[in-house]
């Protein structure tokens, strides 16, 4: 995980729509930092520095400090709203971590050393199933991103969560299974193509009814 990154942003004193839409008409956008048994924080952030932030990617991995008028505040993005035109940020929620926390955040899975797996090497395509993983892990230990490594993977093969390295104390959501995060397809599809598209329409169920659980809560 990347050092803490340090913030200057200012309070937000007025609440509701006219005083968000005040604050992106004068360049900024506004925000929230709620949690930890708090009460929240109105803020409102340069829109010029959250895109530099932004763009240089990790963002939802990322723990910053806050800094709302001397107040430090130690927090983890949870979500960002965009204009639907023009894609750019319109509200953005941070959330406060008490000492000790843990949270639970998606992990981007990247791949290396693609020339060592011999399925790769004779023609196979690396089917990707899940670019990102689920993980409860502790705030302070929060990793950038999964590398697995792709030495030895035969036509065919699959490449399950176990082939991941955690940080100490963390653990993937999905418990019931050594889920599979890729394949190594063989050039006219067969088997390995077909347990991707089962995992994947998995994933995506998943992913569904976590969305109707969320918009019950």
């Amino acid at each position: 995980m990347a050092d803490m990154v340090p913030i200057t942003v200012e309070p937000r004193t007025g609440v509701g729509k006219g005083a968000a839409r005040a604050a992106r008409r004068a360049g900024y956008v506004p925000g929230v930092i709620y949690g930890a048994g708090k009460e929240p924080t109105t803020i409102q952030i340069l829109g010029s520095q959250l895109l530099k932030i932004l763009r240089k990617g990790g963002f939802y991995t990322t723990m910053f400090e806050l800094d709302v008028a001397g107040e430090k505040h130690t927090v983890i993005p949870k979500d960002i709203q965009k204009n639907l035109l023009n894609g750019l940020p319109t509200h953005v929620d941070f959330l406060r971590l008490a000492k000790g926390a843990t949270v639970t955040i998606e992990v981007p899975v990247e791949f290396e050393n693609e020339k060592g797996s011999p399925g790769l090497e004779q023609g196979g395509t690396l089917n990707i199933v899940r670019h990102a993983v689920e993980v409860e892990v502790l705030a302070t230990a929060m990793p950038d991103t999964f590398m697995i490594d792709l030495t030895g993977y035969e036509m065919g093969a699959s490449i399950n969560a176990s082939a991941i390295t955690l940080p100490e104390g963390a653990a993937f959501t999905i418990t019931d299974r050594d889920f599979t995060v890729a394949t190594i397809a063989s050039p006219g599809g067969g088997a390995s193509s077909e347990a991707a598209e089962d995992e994947g329409e998995e994933a995506e169920s998943e992913a569904t009814e976590g969305a109707e659980e969320e918009s019950k809560g």
